[in-house]
């Protein structure tokens, strides 16, 4: 490797230069240590690379003012964590982003000493202070071709380092006032993240002081806030304040209140209120009271029930599936909502099955059967003794809900055979005008989303093969293990389509992660256009081409490496080429 020649040992220096030589010998000497003679080192991608945090909140609106007054000039803001992985950029030319494509600084790949060796970002935070380092003054051969300035981003209360700002242009347009530039963006920064915080952590600190001399149970919840109070830890044990915690994640962003019910490992049942705070017009983040509303504790007899066609054994469903069977039992008519596609149909079958009723199940549909022929099939079914379950109660009509109501109330009062056991199922989130009818409901259930309890997968998909006739077909470990990091916004719905696609191109074996639809192979939780789920598809199937290669992938769909490796982070796509045998002679 050639040496910058300010390293040569004949090279004279006076007072500054010798500091100057001193520090960079000593980065030059870290980077060898940990590069050896490599002289083009690659800068690693970094799969969970946080995006959104203190640090990229406050530099943001800072970094894109900033970038607006250099616009269209050769320069580019760049933004790194603490360790050196890179954020975000702003600015810069499309020539200048194309050359930084090629030599990986971009959002995702980590910029630290041990990975690039000398540079402006991981040598500014090895050093501790801003630092400029010029064309040959970089390690890496392909980085002597630019110049940058890295100045550090302090959290203004705690000290902690954040991360680096670091500007950087080609070599030749190096620009004495670059080094001042970042440390003013760093220094404005830091007053962001100051106001910010002091704004924020005050409201949502007095609103959850305020919650706590209540004498309620309460957790405080922000984008960097989770405060829970002395009797919260002295109610729920450390199971229970995790499945809270987890329950309430979804809080998180929202501004406006809601209420849920979520039932707990220990069998119990609490009720969760949800309250936003703000600062000025700003969310701050929210307060949540917890109520426990079932004081018994029941886990080891919900483990006993066995539905038929109802698989799972996680304390949330479990408990879901004895108050449904609890209900069907007492002969209590029931509500039970929750979000499509999460099992409420299935759950009353086999409640009212499992307890060998002699009376018909009739399940009518409101999204099919509307208006006067709703009406007759409820009206024939209660004629002939049969027990009666509506489904999607929520789309109903007034004029239908009051004559459903009718027939109902009708039912109670002897007018049918027999007084029947009555269940609507609807969706939580949808508008409808079900007051009145609910009024004859005692009981209402909410059947939680897969995503609370994606620990049945397992046992779901396992039933689900059977299900769809495929029975010879069965998930290695390591796709069950994959199916589980998914959001599955259809729920149950979604896992069973998804069965049946893989059954479309496989009768029978174990299916391996790389056999799995291209959707499994990314992991966000966020909703995707039609566009961004056929170019997450395009980039799977691209992935599954070259048996993994990103490079060649990302030259086969026209894309630089950076921009696939940025495409695999967003989308959270996993994919794990497949182990080749070897060949026998």
């Amino acid at each position: 490797m050639a040496a910058p020649k300010h390293f040569s040992e004949n090279n004279p220096t006076n007072g500054a230069d010798l500091r100057l030589h001193h520090w960079l010998r000593v980065s030059w000497s870290r980077s060898r240590a940990a590069l050896g003679e490599i002289d083009e080192p690659t800068a690693s991608y970094i799969e969970s690379t946080t995006v959104d945090s203190v640090l990229t909140r406050a530099a943001n609106p800072v970094l894109s003012a900033l970038a607006s007054e250099i616009d269209n000039e050769p320069v580019s803001l760049i933004l790194s964590d603490a360790k050196g992985t890179v954020l975000r950029r702003y600015g810069g030319d499309s020539a200048l982003l194309a050359a930084l494509d090629r030599v990986d600084l971009a959002p995702g790949f980590r910029y630290s000493e041990s990975q690039v060796g000398t540079n402006g970002i991981g040598t500014a935070l090895e050093v501790g202070s801003p630092i400029v380092i010029n064309g040959d003054e970089h390690y890496s051969g392909p980085l002597r071709s630019f110049s940058c300035a890295g100045a550090l981003v302090t959290h203004p209360l705690t000290g902690a380092v954040l991360g680096v700002v670091d500007l950087t242009t080609k070599a030749e347009n190096m620009n004495a006032l670059l080094l001042s530039f970042a440390k003013l963006a760093a220094a404005r920064i830091k007053e962001r993240i100051l106001d910010d915080a002091n704004e924020h952590n005050r409201a949502v600190l007095s609103a959850y002081h305020a919650a706590s001399h209540s004498g309620q149970s309460v957790i405080a919840v922000g984008d960097e806030v989770l405060m829970i109070n002395a009797l919260t830890q002295q109610l729920f044990d450390s199971h229970d304040q995790a499945a809270i915690i987890d329950r309430i994640r979804d809080a998180r962003g929202q501004s406006k209140s809601f209420t849920v019910l979520t039932d707990l490992p220990s069998g119990a049942t609490a009720r969760l209120s949800y309250q936003p705070t703000f600062a000025n017009d700003k969310l701050a983040g929210g307060i949540v009271r917890i109520t426990e509303q079932l004081a018994t504790r029941t886990t080891q007899f919900v483990g006993t029930l066995n539905l038929r066609a109802v698989a799972g054994s996680s304390a949330v469903w479990m408990r879901t599936v004895h108050n449904v069977v609890d209900a069907c039992k007492r002969h209590e008519w029931l509500v039970l909502d929750g979000e499509p596609g999460v099992g409420k149909t299935t759950l009353i079958r086999a409640a009212h099955e499992h307890l060998s009723n002699s009376h018909h199940l009739a399940i009518l549909d409101a999204a099919t059967l509307v208006g006067e022929d709703l009406l007759a099939h409820v009206s024939d079914e209660l004629e002939t003794g049969s027990d009666l379950a509506v489904l999607h109660a929520h789309r109903l009509s007034e004029d239908d809900l009051a004559g459903l109501g009718h027939l109902l109330q009708d039912a109670t009062q002897g007018a049918f055979p027999r007084e029947p056991w009555v269940a609507l199922t609807m969706h939580p989130e949808e508008p409808s005008s079900t007051s009145s009818l609910l009024r004859l409901f005692p009981k209402s259930i909410s059947v939680p989303p897969l995503r609370y309890h994606l620990e049945d997968i397992p046992d779901l998909v396992r039933s689900l093969l059977r299900t769809v006739g495929a029975a010879d077909l069965t998930l290695s470990p390591a796709s069950l293990n994959q199916l589980t990091r998914m959001a599955w916004r259809g729920n149950i719905t979604h896992l069973r389509n998804v069965l049946e696609e893989i059954h479309r191109h496989r009768r029978s074996g174990v299916v391996e992660p790389d056999a799995l639809p291209s959707e499994c192979r990314a992991t966000t939780w966020r909703n995707l256009t039609k566009l961004q789920s056929l170019e997450r598809d395009a980039i799977v199937d691209a992935l599954a081409l070259h048996v993994g290669d990103k490079t060649a992938a990302a030259q086969a769909l026209g894309m630089s490496r950076a921009t696939i490796y940025r495409k695999i982070r967003e989308f959270g796509i996993a994919y794990k080429a497949p182990r080749i045998p070897p060949v026998s002679n």
